[in-house]
């Protein structure tokens, strides 16, 4: 019987708790500490994080972004479906600012509203318009959602995301996929998001030896600048806002 997509992102919660998580998703290597630390810079200061907002961090794993995120001093509630990754969060000893929640995000029942939703590679392991429906109604009037994601466009992430025998390899959960930034732009659209902006960023590969790191991130700081090629970008930063 073939596993429903609940089940695979259970199944695959446990396989990389059961690993070393970080090392699967590229964030352990020392260019992966530097792209995770631009990253969570990126989410915080796009969602311009303070110690008087309520946020709401979909996906948050191990922990390892919500650490990084708490360090605002916003109060966030981190929901993820993997009750083996939260075991890894809650070892974390994050602070009080931080709640975890052990839920699947779409059956989340929320009775309260955020003033900003984020996340880190979380929503294209979701049903996209389910999710984008649901963090719409869960953000306040004028709320911001701030999300990085993985581009479609880039050659290395087409390939791992449509060869099922790839994603194997490189540790996919079997459903998840990426984004091509104008039709997400359209589907935050038509579900009445405002000021939508997707940007790809981030040409530091996280196999870049130690010694290479500020040579690459030059380089990649020029290629996010140069009309077309950025569109190549292993990343997006994707914001967005509700109207007031």
């Amino acid at each position: 019987m073939r596993r429903t997509k609940v089940e695979n992102e259970i199944r695959h919660g446990k396989k990389l708790a059961a690993q070393s998580a970080e090392k699967v998703w590229g964030w352990s290597s020392p260019a992966g500490q530097r792209r995770a630390q631009r990253r969570a810079k990126l989410i915080v200061e796009t969602a311009s994080l303070t110690t008087e907002m309520d946020v709401f961090e979909i996906g948050c794993g191990n922990g390892n972004f919500t650490q990084l995120f708490a360090r605002s001093g916003a109060n966030i509630l981190a929901v993820d479906i993997s009750p083996d990754l939260l075991e890894i969060a809650r070892k974390r000893k994050l602070p009080p600012n931080v709640a975890l929640l052990e839920e699947r995000f779409e059956n989340c029942a929320i009775v309260k509203q955020f003033d900003v939703v984020i996340g880190s590679s979380i929503l294209h392991h979701l049903e996209i318009e389910t999710a984008m429906k649901k963090i719409f109604e869960i953000l306040k009037p004028g709320g911001i959602i701030v999300f990085a994601e993985p581009n479609m466009m880039n050659p290395q992430i087409a390939l791992q995301k449509n060869i099922p025998w790839l994603k194997k390899i490189m540790g996919d959960s079997p459903d998840e996929t990426a984004f091509f930034k104008w039709s997400f732009a359209k589907i935050l659209l038509n579900i009445g998001f405002v000021n939508v902006s997707i940007i790809p960023f981030d040409f530091l590969h996280p196999a870049i030896p130690k010694f290479m790191i500020p040579f690459c991130e030059k380089i990649g700081g020029i290629f996010e600048k140069i009309p077309l090629l950025k569109e190549i970008a292993g990343s997006l930063i994707i914001s967005a806002a509700k109207p007031k």
